[in-house]
């Protein structure tokens, strides 16, 4: 028998007998007792402490105009919180009432890691529900223990996804003008700076202050001083304009993406989207109000060209019908509106059955919180299709660190554990909201149009 042999012998054997001896040796110094319990139980298999919740609440601040809401769940573990995104702008008062009244008082002595069971529980809890006010202060909740989770596990959010199946998140950014040719000198300085995704308007949506023109209602003084008029003809007739412009002087390859906003009405938005086909649009975004959404199957009859819907949805279950029909190809969820990570991931789930794409609604009135939630989703989901690009003030990144970044078109997250993101709480202090918020606009008689 060779040494080699006699010294995996004398290893089993020592094993076997459970020789303290030997079992101090392999272990560095442990007593015996302690050296067969690490034997029996790797340290990979041990299980974390369990965490309780001891408080919810909700932090405001406006550092670039909007309000922004965040949900704070602090632990009994010291120095362990995590964020989520609760922003509802136009309401934010009262979903800041919904977090320390009721969600605090709902979460409080609960398990940090038990998130499905949470989410259930508290969507049930107001026994009506689906309100924009309480899925805004669900979804705040949803992603801060997201953010626990990931913290407690010492990973990003998207390990525990799946991990990544993408490098960095393609994004598509907002270029517009008041004319179509200022709308393709926009693109082009866009392409410059890496984006191949671009989204084109010509003002505002519906080209709502691209003509100077005084409607009547502000002539019979009808309606709100900041009351904004939409002239429809025009619009209906500047957007094919608009794609052919930027289309002949940005080239083929750029992907080119417009947002109707549901400001049409769907027989004129069908006609509009199969004049734009010859342009190739990525996507044509909500050309239907959710209350016209039988139209879709028109729509579907009508043309090819792809769309995109769902940023006004309230309940996951609104996505159900169109997605088994196929009425639409991108999945426009607003993440921190429809109750969070979790049922934004089964709602992607579904749309790989149907060869749906997400497409996250990321406008500038959603915190960094909740944009680094959409990129943790999107790095992590096979069905991705594009993420709405951000670009964070220098106000913006003193209240919030650890902010998502943007390089030559990609988005990135920050790569530590959990969502990757914290808040100055003071700083935040400095930047109060406001309860004002414009989104009416209206027909040239004064009525008013519907987003």
């Amino acid at each position: 028998m060779n040494q080699l042999d006699q010294s995996r012998r004398d290893t089993l054997k020592m094993l076997g007998m459970g020789s303290s001896a030997g079992l101090l040796s392999l272990f560095g110094g442990l007593s015996t007792a302690q050296a067969r319990e690490q034997l029996a139980t790797p340290r990979y298999a041990v299980g974390a402490a369990p965490v309780k919740i001891k408080a919810v609440k909700a932090i405001a601040t406006a550092p670039q105009g909007s309000n922004l809401i965040v949900v704070k769940v602090e632990t009994t573990e010291p120095g362990l919180y995590g964020l989520g995104c609760a922003t509802f702008t136009q309401r934010a008062a009262t979903v800041i009432v919904a977090i320390n009244t009721y969600l605090n008082e709902f979460c409080v002595g609960k398990d940090v890691d038990n998130i499905e069971d949470m989410w259930q529980a508290a969507y049930v809890s107001s026994y009506w529900r689906n309100g924009p006010v309480l899925n805004n202060a669900l979804s705040g909740l949803d992603q801060a223990l997201w953010d626990i989770k990931g913290k407690r596990a010492g990973m990003p959010v998207y390990q525990l996804l799946g991990g990544k199946v993408r490098f960095a998140i393609p994004c598509y950014t907002h270029a517009g003008g008041n004319t179509p040719e200022a709308a393709a000198d926009s693109v082009k300085k866009f392409m410059a700076d890496g984006f191949k995704y671009i989204r084109i308007q010509q003002g505002g949506y519906g080209a709502v202050g691209a003509t100077a023109d005084k409607p009547d209602f502000k002539v019979a003084n009808f309606g709100g001083e900041t009351d904004n008029y939409m002239n429809e003809r025009l619009y209906l007739k500047s957007v094919p304009k608009m794609f052919e412009v930027v289309r002949k002087e940005c080239g083929e390859e750029i992907e080119l993406l417009h947002d109707i906003h549901e400001r049409v009405q769907p027989i004129d938005a069908i006609n509009m989207i199969k004049r734009v086909e010859e342009f190739r649009p990525f996507f044509i975004e909500d050309p239907f109000s959710p209350e016209n959404m039988k139209w879709f199957a028109q729509l579907r009859q009508a043309t090819s060209v792809p769309i995109a819907m769902g940023e006004l949805f309230n309940n996951i279950n609104e996505f159900k019908e169109p997605m088994v029909n196929q009425w639409f190809d991108f999945i426009r969820i607003h993440v921190s509106q429809i109750g969070g990570i979790s049922p934004a991931m089964k709602v992607a789930r579904l749309g790989e059955w149907f060869n749906i794409r997400t497409a996250w609604h990321g406008p500038g009135d959603v915190s960094p919180v909740g944009h680094a939630a959409h990129a943790h989703i999107d790095l992590a989901v096979w069905n991705f299709g594009i993420q709405e690009a951000v670009q964070f003030s220098e106000k913006t990144q003193s209240v919030f660190s650890g902010c998502p970044t943007m390089n030559k078109g990609y988005m990135s997250v920050n790569e530590v554990p959990g969502l990757g993101v914290d808040i100055n709480e003071k700083e935040a202090a400095k930047y109060p909201i406001s309860t004002k918020s414009n989104w009416q606009v209206r027909k040239m008689d004064g009525t008013i149009i519907r987003p």
